[in-house]
Formats: structure tokens, C-alpha cells, sequence
């Protein structure tokens, strides 16, 4: 399962139940919610089973039930405290579970909302880049922010959009809300240069007369912002938890990537999303920090751990002149002599791999370029001062993988060529080689079915299956685990990286988020990250769906761990719902379990053979 309740960002898991949930001798079993559960979602769904005889009611509710007698129902939460009744016969469990609020409460009385004041973590922004700030406070107040010696007021704000969580997506609740900001001041000033001929604090549109000014070569620490709340002829002040500073121009410092692949983001938080990670040893200026994030010169966020400053180093800038280009077993590699180790990204489209690499300025003249296995043509140009796009145009659509590295200054960009297929009528795989990733294990159990069965026993067991069948028809097979252990997800994708297979395919079975329709969602869904990806994926979803007879759940672009692997075309598949009492006895079931892994074996065949036509 790729949703684990566990992730979501609001949910959190300290409910208090009433009474144990299922004793080794009970007749009725609840599987979810676990005891002392507490989430933010609407509405919640119940996963449990009981015999088929008699009836299952929830606070005096019938509820629907498999034939087995397993059943996933949902009901409505209000705010606060929720209590639940099961009863099956003379079976009774009480489960308690409490709806929390998104957002902060609005305060009685003269005090601001816990943790509602913003920035809440160290910042540091260039001169003459807005600096907001935020808090809540009750109706009708005046706020204001102290910072520097000058005020900032802050106004009460509007009717704001919320938006949907990503996984909204998965349940079709995928619609922004307009919700009242009750409570909510807001507002935003600018820190300019000081001025050196007057010694003036230039804050705002205001200047500091006198000021003490630091050297306009260092960074500006304004220090704390004191948050001020006046109501009723009572006033309080409240300082806010993070510092802010402003950033030298002249004195901007560069950071290194230290790891294999340094994640950067849209913005300074997990919440982002993902870019084209950096490879290690890669150099950018910082243009701005908040909390242990920092912002890079072409624009991206990157957690400063995964980096290191670098003392004194001068922004870097590059030129490139030629462009090298060698042909090896397996791979095409394109080398870019470089005077530093400069930022890049990466685009995939049908018959197209872009690679555009930042503060570079061209002054190429030739590049050669033979006839290769991968690439018909490589384009270039100079889209702006500081950036600079290769476009290779590729002999296929589909495309086997790539890796990015830097050896010294130089980046080294790898194409994987197609894989050898020995097309044997018996054994159609020879030659392939296939990674397949048993979903979670160990310690991480992921989702469950309604009688407490794991989602990572019966991942392990179509994986066999799967192996088993794909072996037979001539495939090497990886698997990154075949027992009941932990493999962490790093571990998962390195045995991709360094097996570098033709393919990579996680099984997983499904479940929802708390707002879900346990009930009624059913179905086969596969999910993709890389462009070289979709295709896999489209493909062994509409076979698998057509040749068994199974509903469709989707495919879906997704940004997850075992989707994300450049080195081969990566898919995470899901089989069926865990959740759904229904389709939980059909992938459960022996027999639809080595259906389905003949078939996903049979679509993979069948996918390499559309890509030799």
C-alpha cells in the first residue's frame, strides 16, 4: 500500500479506546481504527470482519458484509470526540476516536494562537525581497510586528482557498474548500541595502536616522520579530520563534552537495515537490535560508544537510566549449567539461531527453555525435544568460534509463541503451533482466485486510509467484527481499541503481486515506514517476484489467520511492484493495493469486515484444 494511514500529514495516532478492540476468543474483529486513534479527515472507515451468522451493527447501524462476513463502512466525524459501538450478537467493542481541527484554534481572552506565529524558524532573504509575517488572534484586534525599530501592521484577512491534500486524487474528493481565515493577520514589508553615504537602516519605505549599520559585505541579522496584540485597551507582546536576517549580496555563500543525489524541492519543505535530484559535488550560490532549507541560485530548495559551505568560493559560473561523447557496452555517454560542478535538471518526452544545466554560458562550437543505438540528433541552445539546453533526439520512444554524475567538474550523462532481447519462443524473457520489489516487510507491515491478514505477507507471496513464472520464460530475477525482513526504501532503490535492470516492479496491495470509500473502491491500479515509465505502466494495467476480468482503480503519476529510480523504467503496481471486503477475498485467494501473477508475467512479455515491433 502505498497510502499507509501513518503518512498522512494530519493524521495523528494518539486516540484513547474504550475497551480492548478483539480478544483472542471474540467473534467480531476490528482492524482499523487502531486503539487511540485521532485524525483531521471528515469521515472514517471501519475494517474488521465477524462469522457470516448474525448481524454486525455500528452505532446501531446495519452494515453491509462480504459473504466471509468481513466489512469497511465509513461514517461521519464531528470535531472533538466520536464514540463508536460494534455489536455482533452478544459481542460488544466501544472505539473512540477524535476529529481534530486543521487549523489553529481561535484564542478567548488577550493571546495569540499556540504556534501560530510566522516565520516560525530562522530566515535569511536578499534585500528588497518581501519578509511576512503571520499570526492568529481574535476578532476585531490590532496586530502589529516590531522588527528593527519599525512596525509592520498586520490585517485581518479574507475568505482564503484550501486546497486538497495530494491524496485527494486517490479518493475523488480532489475539490478546493473556501473556509474563513477567522482570526488570521497577515502582512509583509522589505529590507533595502544600507545606505553607506548616510549610515542609515533603509526598512521598508522608512530609513533609520543614526542606525548602527553593519557592513554591507555581511549578513544583516534583524534578529527576533516582537509580535504585538492590543484588544479592549489590553495590550501583550509575544516574541516570534524565528530569527531573520538579510543576506550580502557580495557575500553569498556556496554550497556543495555531500550525497549521491542531493533532493531538491519547489520550496522549503517535504510538503514540496521533488526535482531533478543534484548529483554529489555539485555547487550553487545560496540566495536564501528558512529553518535548515536552503534556496539555490537557479531556484530550487535544498535541505542544508545534505550539503556542506563552502569558505570563501566565489559564486559558480561556467562556460562550456565541447561536448565529448563516448559509446559502451550498454550505455552512450555524453561528457560536458565544466569549470564547476554546476546545478542541472532533466525533462523526458516521447523521443526526447532534455538536460539543461544552470549559470552555464555556451561558447560550443562542434560537437561530434556517430550513429549510436540511442540518439539520431543532439540540439542545443542558449535559452537564457545563464542556462543552457541539450535536447537529444532519441530513435525510439521508449527509453531504458539514465544516470547523472559528476567525475571532478566534468558531468557525465549515461543513456542506456535498449535491452538485448534473444526473442526464444519458449522462454521470451532470455536475456532480461527484471528487479521485482516485494512492498514493505519486516517492521513495516503496510496495509491490512479485514482479519487482520498484512499487506506484506501476500505482496511476498505473488512476488514469488511472479518470479517464479517470469523465471520459466527466461528472465533473471532480482527480488530485494524474499522473506519476511526489513528493507528500507534507500536499500530498495540502490539494488535498482546498481543492478540496473531492463526493468523494476514493486507489487503492492491497496488501502485508503481516512476519508476514503472503503466500501465501494475496488481495483487494479499501476503507478509511474519517469517518462520512461508510463508506458510500462499504461500497459500491464489495461492487460491485467482486460485478461482478468478486474475493476480499474488507475494510473496514476506518483511520486514514490520505488517509482522514482532513473536507472530503468520503474513501476509500482497495485494488485487490489486490502480494504474493500470484497476484493480483499479475491487477492487473497491462492488460485487469483497465481492468476494474476501468470498474467502480470504474460503482460510483461507481451510489453517487450510492442517494443521490438
Amino acid at each position: 500500500m502505498i497510502l499507509v494511514k501513518k503518512i498522512l500529514g494530519l493524521v495523528i495516532f494518539s486516540l484513547i479506546a474504550t475497551s480492548s478492540l478483539a480478544l483472542a476468543d471474540s467473534s467480531v474483529i476490528v482492524v482499523f481504527p487502531q486503539p487511540n486513534y485521532q485524525t483531521s479527515a471528515e469521515k472514517i472507515f471501519f475494517i474488521g470482519t465477524a462469522p457470516p451468522d448474525g448481524q454486525v451493527l455500528i452505532n446501531g447501524k446495519l452494515i453491509n458484509r462480504s459473504k466471509s462476513g468481513h466489512f469497511s463502512p465509513s461514517f461521519p466525524l464531528q470535531l472533538g470526540e466520536n464514540l463508536f459501538t460494534v455489536r455482533h450478537k452478544n459481542q460488544t467493542i466501544q472505539i473512540k476516536v477524535t476529529r481534530l481541527a486543521t487549523q489553529p484554534a481561535l484564542p478567548q481572552g488577550l493571546a495569540f494562537a499556540q504556534g501560530s506565529l510566522t516565520p516560525a524558524v530562522d530566515i535569511a532573504r536578499l534585500p528588497g525581497e518581501l519578509i511576512c509575517f503571520s499570526a492568529v488572534a481574535p476578532f476585531n484586534a490590532n496586530v502589529s510586528v516590531n522588527l528593527a525599530n519599525q512596525t509592520v501592521a498586520l490585517v485581518q484577512q479574507p475568505q482564503q482557498v484550501q486546497l486538497p491534500s495530494n491524496s485527494a486524487a486517490l479518493t475523488g474528493r480532489n475539490q478546493f474548500t473556501t473556509q474563513s481565515s477567522a482570526g488570521k493577520y497577515a502582512g509583509c514589508t522589505t529590507f533595502l541595502q544600507p545606505d553607506s553615504q548616510s549610515s542609515s537602516l533603509i526598512y521598508g519605505n522608512n530609513i533609520i536616522s543614526g542606525a548602527v549599520v553593519p557592513d554591507a559585505n555581511k549578513e544583516i541579522d534583524l534578529g527576533q520579530p516582537q509580535f504585538k496584540l492590543t484588544l479592549n485597551g489590553k495590550t501583550i507582546t509575544q516574541p516570534g520563534t524565528g530569527k531573520i536576517a538579510i543576506l550580502s549580496p557580495a557575500q553569498l555563500p556556496v554550497a556543495e552537495v555531500t550525497v549521491d543525489a542531493g533532493v531538491t524541492r519547489t520550496g522549503p519543505s517535504t510538503d514540496y515537490s521533488r526535482l531533478t535530484p543534484l548529483p554529489k559535488g555539485t555547487q550553487a550560490t545560496v540566495t536564501g535560508k528558512k529553518g535548515e532549507w536552503l534556496r539555490l541560485d537557479y531556484g530550487a530548495w535544498i535541505n542544508s544537510k545534505e550539503t556542506r559551505i563552502l569558505p570563501g568560493a566565489i559564486p559558480p559560473r561556467t562556460i562550456i566549449r565541447s561536448v565529448g561523447y563516448r559509446k559502451l557496452p550498454g550505455k552512450t555517454e555524453i561528457v560536458f567539461p565544466l569549470q564547476f560542478p554546476v546545478p542541472v535538471s532533466v525533462q523526458q518526452s516521447d523521443k526526447t531527453f532534455t538536460l539543461t544545466l544552470y549559470n552555464t554560458t555556451a561558447q560550443t562550437d562542434i560537437i561530434r555525435l556517430d550513429d549510436d543505438p540511442v540518439i539520431s540528433r543532439l540540439d542545443w541552445q542558449q535559452i537564457s544568460p545563464g542556462q543552457v539546453e541539450y535536447t537529444f533526439n532519441l530513435k525510439k520512444a521508449q527509453q531504458w534509463g539514465y544516470e547523472l554524475r559528476y567525475e571532478g567538474t566534468t558531468l557525465v550523462l549515461a543513456l542506456r541503451h535498449p535491452p538485448a532481447i534473444e526473442n526464444r519462443r519458449r522462454q521470451p524473457l532470455s536475456g532480461i533482466k527484471i528487479v521485482l520489489d516485494p512492498g514493505h516487510g519486516g517492521k513495516e507491515s503496510g496495509a491490512s485486510g479485514p482479519t487482520g491478514y498484512l499487506e506484506k505477507d501476500v505482496n511476498l507471496v505473488v512476488s514469488k509467484l511472479l518470479r517464479d513464472d517470469l523465471v520459466q520464460l527466461g528472465a533473471t530475477v532480482v527480488m530485494t527481499r524474499d522473506s519476511d525482513k526489513d528493507v528500507s526504501l534507500p536499500e530498495r532503490q540502490a539494488i535498482i541503481s546498481q543492478e540496473k535492470p531492463a526493468i523494476a516492479i514493486s507489487i503492492h496491495h491497496n488501502s485508503l486515506p481516512d476519508d476514503g470509500d472503503a466500501e465501494n473502491t475496488k481495483g487494479f491500479a499501476a503507478f509511474w514517476y519517469q517518462s520512461q515509465a508510463h508506458s510500462l505502466a499504461m500497459f500491464l494495467h489495461n492487460y491485467v484489467v482486460k485478461k482478468l476480468g478486474r475493476p480499474s482503480y488507475g494510473v496514476f503519476w506518483d511520486n514514490l520511492a520505488l517509482t522514482r529510480p532513473a536507472a530503468a523504467p520503474s513501476v509500482l503496481l497495485e494488485l487490489g484493495f486490502m480494504s474493500n471486503p470484497n476484493e480483499f477475498e479475491v487477492v487473497t485467494n491462492p488460485q487469483e493469486q497465481q492468476k494474476m501473477a501468470k498474467v502480470l508475467a504474460q503482460g510483461i512479455v507481451e510489453w517487450f515484444s510492442s517494443q521490438n515491433r
